[in-house]
C-alpha cells in the first residue's frame, strides 16, 4: 500500500466506484483513506491478489484490475470476539442454516472474522451445540467458539437462565472444551464461585482464553484471577459491581492490568460515553475490544427474538428480558442488536475517537487477542484482502473478504 505524491481528493466528492463482476487475479484499490496501524493513509492504494494482499510494485500495471474508490475509507475487516446472533438466528441453535444467517448477517456490515458465543445451558446441550458450531470453524467460517456461562454468578447472570448456572468445576469445564474439538477460544466465568480460580487455571493450560465477567468477585479475587491466567474482561462494566472507591471490584483490577483485554459494547446503552472515554485513556486501545454481544435482533427490528432458553423483546433496538414476572421494557438487557460498523460510527462521531483508535479496537487488538494477527486486523501485505469501504459518514459501502465481494457498491 502507497500514498501517491498528489493530494487527496475531497472527502465530499461525489465519485462513484465500481467494482470487477467475478474474481479478479490481481486488483488494485486506488483512492482510498487507508487506515493502517501507522495511521492513515492519504489517497493510498492496496493490491491484493488470490486473497491476500501483496505489494503492488511487484507486477506490470497492466495486468491488474484498477477500483477507484474516489476518496472513501478502507480499513481492515473487523473482527468480533464476542456475537450471539444476528439476522433473526442465533448461534445457540446449533444449526449450520442459523449460524451462517448470523454470520452472512455480520459480514454484510464488516465483520470478516468472529467468534460464535453461546449461552448459559445445560452441560449436555453446550456440548451438542460445540460439537455443531466446531464444524464451521474447521471450515473457515467461524474463528473459534465462546462460551458465555454457565459458570457465572447468580446475582450477575443478565439474560442468562439463573435456573441452569453452576459452579465451574473444571471437570465440566474441560467436558465442554473438549465438545468443541480444539476450536474453544475462550471461556466467561465467575473466579469467585467454588473451582472458579482452578478453572481459570485449566484453561489456560488448555490454550483457551479465560475471561472474568457475570462475576461478583472482590478486587483480590480478581487479582488472583489475573495472575492464574485471565486475560479478558467480559463487556468491562455490564454484569458486575461498579467501581467504588473504598471497594474497587473487578473493575479496577481489571483495567489497570496490562495482561488484560477489555471488551466494551458500545451501542449507546450499555456505556455511557464518558466510561467509554474512561476505559481508553485507561487502557489503550491496544487493550480495548469493541465487541457488540449482538443477539438475534442484530440487523433485524424490534420484536420478540429467542436467546438460548430465554425470550427477549426489542424496544427501540435495545433488547430485554420478557417474561410473565417482568413488565414490559423493564427487564434486564439481553445482549445487544449492535453490528461493529455502528460501533465504529459511534465511537468516532459521537465519542470523538480516532479512526486509528477505533479501528484498532474494532480489529488489530481482537486479532491478536485470538492469535489470528498474522493473517487479519490489519492492512498489511501477506494478510488476507479482508477490507471494509466506508463512506465519509463511516457507513458500509462494500465489504471484501478474502479477496472476495460480499457487499458490492
Amino acid at each position: 500500500m502507497t500514498a501517491t505524491p498528489h493530494a487527496a481528493r475531497p472527502a465530499s466528492e461525489p465519485v462513484a466506484f465500481a467494482v470487477p463482476t467475478g474474481r479478479a487475479a490481481r486488483t488494485r484499490l486506488t483512492g482510498a483513506r487507508v487506515v493502517t496501524p501507522g495511521g492513515v493513509v492519504a489517497d493510498g492504494e492496496v493490491v491484493y491478489e488470490n486473497g491476500l494482499i501483496v505489494d503492488g510494485a511487484s507486477r506490470d500495471p497492466g495486468s491488474t484490475a484498477v477500483v477507484d474508490l474516489g476518496g472513501r475509507w478502507l480499513v481492515p475487516g473487523f473482527v468480533d470476539l464476542h456475537v450471539h446472533g444476528g439476522g433473526g438466528a442465533s448461534f445457540s441453535a446449533g444449526s449450520a442454516e442459523e449460524a451462517l444467517r448470523v454470520i452472512g448477517t455480520h459480514r454484510a456490515h464488516g465483520t470478516t472474522t468472529m467468534v460464535a458465543s453461546t449461552v448459559t445451558g445445560a452441560l449436555d446441550d453446550l456440548a451438542v451445540q460445540a460439537g455443531a458450531l466446531s464444524e464451521l470453524v474447521e471450515q473457515g467460517e467461524l474463528a473459534g467458539l465462546h462460551f458465555e456461562g454457565p459458570f457465572i454468578a447468580e446475582n450477575r447472570c443478565g439474560a442468562h437462565d439463573p435456573t441452569l448456572l453452576r459452579d465451574p468445576d473444571p471437570a465440566d469445564v474441560r467436558k465442554l472444551v473438549e465438545a468443541a474439538r480444539g476450536t474453544a477460544r475462550m471461556m466467561t466465568l465467575a473466579p469467585e464461585r467454588p473451582g472458579g480460580l482452578a478453572s481459570v487455571r485449566l484453561l489456560t493450560e488448555l490454550g483457551v482464553l479465560a475471561a472474568v465477567g457475570h462475576t461478583d468477585a472482590s478486587y483480590e479475587v480478581t487479582r488472583r484471577a489475573i495472575d492464574a491466567g485471565a486475560a479478558v474482561a467480559t463487556h468491562l462494566f455490564n454484569a458486575m459491581p461498579p467501581l467504588a472507591h473504598r471497594v474497587p471490584g473487578p473493575i479496577a483490577a481489571l483495567l489497570e492490568d496490562e495482561r488484560v483485554t477489555v471488551e466494551l459494547i458500545n451501542d449507546g446503552t450499555h456505556l455511557h460515553p464518558s466510561v467509554l472515554t474512561l476505559a481508553f485513556r485507561s487502557a489503550g486501545a491496544d487493550r480495548v475490544a469493541l465487541i457488540t454481544d449482538a443477539m438475534g435482533a442484530a440487523g433485524m427490528g424490534d420484536g420478540s427474538y429467542p436467546l438460548g432458553p430465554l425470550r427477549v423483546e426489542v424496544v427501540e433496538g435495545v433488547a430485554r428480558i420478557s417474561d410473565e414476572r417482568t413488565p414490559p421494557g423493564t427487564g434486564a438487557i439481553a445482549g445487544s442488536t449492535l453490528t461493529l460498523d455502528r460501533a465504529l460510527r459511534r465511537s468516532v462521531t459521537r465519542d470523538g475517537l480516532s479512526v486509528v483508535d477505533a479501528v484498532r479496537a474494532l480489529s488489530t487488538t481482537p486479532a491478536r487477542l485470538l492469535g489470528v494477527d498474522d493473517r487479519v486486523g490489519s492492512i498489511e501485505v501477506g494478510k488476507h484482502a479482508d477490507l471494509v469501504v466506508l463512506d465519509d459518514a463511516f457507513r458500509v459501502e462494500g465489504v471484501l473478504r478474502r479477496g472476495e465481494w460480499l457487499v458490492r457498491p
